[in-house]
């Protein structure tokens, strides 16, 4: 019996040792899901598809199966094997991953559009290097089949105008499995597919196709949007579309002379609004701007490239959103679009991601929480309920 007893006051810390290790572990793990897995979860259930009123005169049903829910993103920029470290992609590709996929599975948009500039690399990846960025993406940004993805190019997937070649650009659409200056049309909307890298103007010779391409596009969409019993030779025999006005996507944003006048949250630093932009590298020309508003007349334009947000009226009466990037690389608040839309109307709502910084601080104060913890199990911190017992005994024997 003695013997018994004895063993059994040995092995009580042990057994004390084996709990606290083992609720530190927890305490570890739970952080650890929540700033890695949950928290994306708890973030994005909080976005909301916008209200639109612009659908067919139908009952509640019927309109709600007429707007097209659509998820915008731009920027995702995959580094590559030349400026990427292993860390920076392991980081940044899990954090755009997590969201993609929460987002899927928490909205179920119709159609997902990426503005561009997928890759970081593109404009000068090896065949090697360009296919195993290609796979990375493919893991990170897959989607079920009640989705579809359209991604269109931007200026780091083929490089800029100087560095654009036929082969890039080809490379780049046999991979989406699309073409710029093309019209994707669903639930009656109309989207035209912009290759702004190539609304340089000079003549190039993916610059003169892609031109032709919209320019063709933009007759088919006037003389759709003409009156059944107008007159017109020019449109006999051209092939009808859904009569709405198309909505731009591309990767440049049109001229602008700044971000100036850019507002909210995520609109560039204030030390970086006033910096003037350049025509054909920050923006299109100004020539290329007037063209594409006179070819499609938009009622709404959507870019990227500058990674942060901006809302700007062209001609008075046609918004442009430039869409903020989707990397933490890029910022502190990455964000999507979520828009309803219908063929006479639309409304856009903002989705932001978790902020990198609260995450950090979450971390830190769970590492501040762990080492107390510690201390103070193996007694190198004094709580402060028997600090002050010992004071006041301390004093009484005085």
């Amino acid at each position: 019996m003695l013997s018994s007893s004895s063993t059994t006051v040995k092995n009580l810390p042990v057994k004390k040792r084996l709990c606290f290790l083992l609720k530190l572990v927890g305490f570890v793990s739970s952080v650890f899901i929540f700033c890695e897995f949950l928290i994306y979860y708890v973030v994005i259930f909080q976005c909301r598809w916008p209200e639109v009123t612009g659908g067919a005169p139908m009952g509640e049903k019927e309109t709600s199966a007429s707007v097209l829910k659509a998820m915008i993103l731009a920027d995702t920029h995959l580094l590559g094997e030349i400026k990427g470290h292993w860390f920076d992609k392991l980081r940044r590709e899990w954090q755009m991953e997590r969201s993609f996929q929460t987002a899927l599975w928490l909205l179920q948009p119709d159609i997902v559009f990426i503005l561009g500039d997928v890759f970081d690399e593109g404009k000068w990846s090896s065949p090697q290097a360009w296919a195993d960025d290609v796979r990375r993406f493919r893991k990170m940004f897959k989607y079920p089949v009640s989705t579809e993805l359209v991604v269109i190019v931007g200026n780091h997937d083929i490089g800029f105008h100087y560095e654009m070649t036929t082969y890039k650009v080809n490379r780049f659409e046999k991979v989406f499995n699309l073409t710029s200056g093309k019209l994707i049309t669903r639930k009656g909307v109309n989207f035209v597919l912009v290759n702004s890298v190539a609304m340089e103007g000079d003549g190039c010779a993916v610059c003169s196709t892609s031109e032709a391409k919209l320019v063709a596009l933009s007759h088919k969409l006037n003389c759709s949007l003409q009156k059944p019993d107008h007159s017109n030779k020019r449109c006999s025999g051209v092939e009808k579309l859904p009569a709405s006005e198309p909505i731009l996507l591309q990767h440049y944003p049109l001229y602008r002379k700044s971000d100036a006048e850019c507002s909210g949250e995520d609109s560039a630093p204030p030390e970086e609004k006033n910096t003037p932009f350049k025509e054909k590298y920050d923006v299109l020309s100004q020539e290329a701007s007037q063209k594409l508003i006179w070819w499609f007349h938009p009622r709404l334009i959507l870019s990227g490239h500058t990674h942060s947000a901006c809302e700007v009226l062209h001609a008075g009466k046609i918004p442009e959103i430039s869409v903020p990037s989707f990397s933490w690389r890029n910022r502190n608040n990455p964000s999507f679009i979520m828009g309803s839309i219908t063929p006479t109307d639309f409304s856009l709502q903002k989705c932001f991601l978790p902020y990198e910084s609260r995450v950090f601080t979450i971390y830190c104060a769970a590492g501040a929480l762990f080492v107390i913890l510690i201390l103070a199990h193996v007694q190198l911190l004094t709580p402060p309920f028997y600090f002050a017992q010992r004071l006041i005994s301390k004093h009484k024997a005085v």
